[in-house]
């Protein structure tokens, strides 16, 4: 049953890596896109061997950078290029080679972090706040009626965005987790003298 989920990841990921690239095509200035197709690669790069793997998260990094730079402030491009940082540092055989890519893994993780409070406003604005308590906006003509259709389309489109960065972080947190008990124990200390 595992193998089928592990094949169902790789489809649905590599559809969407496609979806992306063909996007990029016809809008290379969509920075939205830009993240799905890096998160795409990210979780592609799971099904790959160590050198592939890296090849691919730092083709991942690469559009994660070429997002930051339409949109500097885009809080799921931070996180995921925390994300791909961490998971390239865990590639890395050496300690000291990894350490740096830790290291800008926090630094992005911070710019995150710091962009929540904005974030946090912004989900307020688009009425996902109201929605969560039950009180939706209403709508008395068909003016504000395309207004709330147009707002509830990004509210939704907005969920389904930080639904989906949730459950690449969780899916990378798990392939993390197997990766480190699939490595073979450390040997005991030498016995004393």
């Amino acid at each position: 049953m595992e193998m089928s989920n592990d094949l169902d990841r790789l489809l649905f990921f590599e559809q969407a890596r496609k979806i992306s690239e063909a996007t990029y095509a016809s809008n290379p200035l969509d920075a939205d896109n830009l993240t799905r197709w890096a998160g795409a690669l990210l979780e592609l790069s799971q099904f790959q061997s160590v050198p592939d793997s890296q090849k691919m998260i730092q083709d991942a990094i690469s559009k994660l950078e070429e997002a930051l730079s339409i949109n500097p402030r885009k809080h799921d491009a931070l996180w995921c290029l925390g994300n791909a940082q961490t998971s390239f540092a865990f590639l890395t055989n050496k300690e000291d080679e990894a350490r740096p890519y830790f290291e800008k893994a926090a630094q992005y993780f911070q710019q995150a972090v710091d962009e929540a409070p904005e974030l946090h406003q912004e989900i307020i604005k688009h009425g996902l706040g109201q929605q969560t308590l039950g009180a939706g906006p209403s709508t008395s003509t068909s003016s504000n009626s395309t207004k709330t259709a147009t707002k509830n389309k990004n509210s939704s489109d907005l969920k389904y965005d930080i639904c989906g960065w949730i459950i690449l972080a969780v899916g990378i947190v798990a392939w993390v987790g197997f990766a480190k008990s699939q490595m073979p124990p450390s040997p005991p200390p030498p016995p004393p003298r």
